[in-house]
Order: structure tokens, then sequence, then C-alpha cells
């Protein structure tokens, strides 16, 4: 699944190079759908400190420590940074990973992943740095037509109703033009809404569920 900013953790652990490996996911399984902005791989005991949120990180566990209480220290950290998820490769230094850390990871919400197979670190790190790359020009080529769009309309003498038509197109939901006091405007989509309700439809549902939160 390829989106705005990143892969997912999910799409990640399809590409070739991790799934090579025989992941195992561990904890949080239902949190495969984090985003990953970019791929880290160390062993450093300090590379929490390294990060800065969204990272898929590969180790061998060499920094994660030998006492449980290491162990769940950093993985703390490592949750506390926000990374998307961990993945440890299976070997010299664990066999199978200790309790401590697959109760730190489970605790914290982190998504964690262990690898049966020997993978190449860099192999795996450039495959998905591309599929990230790639995701990103993709966006960038579908902004560019949605602006030429919008600009051919404009001078075309279309008004705001055709420009949030475009933009619904692009986006893939409604799109609405309100006044300050939250009047509607226009209102345009792409078809159709969620569960099949036109743009009217979710407006109304979303101007209701907005007053519930003011009561």
């Amino acid at each position: 699944m390829e989106t705005e900013g990143g892969i997912t953790v999910r799409r990640a652990l399809e590409l070739p190079g991790l799934r090579g490996g025989l992941p195992e996911v561990l904890t949080c399984a239902d949190r495969l759908d984090r985003m990953v902005r970019w791929v880290h791989a160390g062993e450093a005991p300090n590379i929490p400190a390294l990060l800065k949120g969204g990272e898929l990180l590969l180790t061998t566990g060499l920094g994660l420590g030998t006492r449980p209480a290491e162990q769940r220290a950093f993985i703390r950290r490592l949750a506390d940074r926000g990374i998307a998820a961990l993945v440890v490769e299976l070997g010299p230094r664990f066999g199978r990973l200790p309790s401590a850390i697959v109760e730190a990871a489970r605790t914290a919400g982190l998504p964690l992943v262990q690898l049966h197979r020997e993978v190449p670190f860099v192999a795996v790190t450039e495959e998905i740095h591309t599929e990230i790359v790639n995701g990103h020009y993709a966006l960038l080529r579908r902004a560019e037509e949605v602006h030429r769009r919008c600009t051919q309309a404009v001078l075309g003498g279309g008004g705001v109703p055709q420009v949030l038509g475009i933009l619904a197109d692009f986006a893939g939901n409604p799109v609405f033009l309100e006044t300050p006091d939250g009047r509607l405007l226009f209102a345009a989509g792409p078809g159709t809404g969620p569960a099949g309700a036109g743009p009217l439809q979710v407006w109304e549902g979303l101007r209701g569920a907005r007053a519930a939160r003011a009561a």
C-alpha cells in the first residue's frame, strides 16, 4: 500500500527483501498500517536518540542490552521516538527474542517483527527507500496534474464548482466550501461518498458530528 509520505509497515514486509527473511510479527499486528517514513539499520545502544520518528529500524539486537531491564528501557525509548516498527534478525545475538523485549513492545504498542533468515540490510534499505521515493514522485505528478486541470478550468471560465469537482476527484472524497460560520456554499464529490452517500449527505453528517463535539 503506497501512501503519502511513505509506505506502510505491511507493505515493507511484503517486499522481497524482508519477505526473504521469513518475517514473523510478534506484537501489534493491528498496527501494520503505520507509515514508514524511512529505514534505519543500526546496533548502537544509543540509537533511539538518533531517530526522528516514522523509521523502520533493522537490527540484529546487539544494542538491545543483555538484562531484561535494559531491554525494556530500550524498547520504551524506541516507542517514545515514534518509530514505525522494530525488525530484529535472529542469529548469533538472539536465537529467539527474549520475553522482556516482546512484552515491552506489546505494552508500548510497537510493532515487533523477527526475521528467521539472514537478509542483507543494505538491500532491504535500498528497496524500501526506492518504494518510498517512487511514491513521492507519483504524488508530485498527481499534484501537478491537478494544478494543470484547475488552471485550465479557471482560464476556460469554469467556476468554483468545477474546481471543487477536480479536487474531489483527486482526493477521492467529497470537498466542501463553507463560510466562516459554517454555512455550505458549494459541495462536490467523486461520484459517491462513504457508504454510498452523496456529498450533501456527507456534509450533513460532518456538521452533525461537529455540533455534537461542541455540545
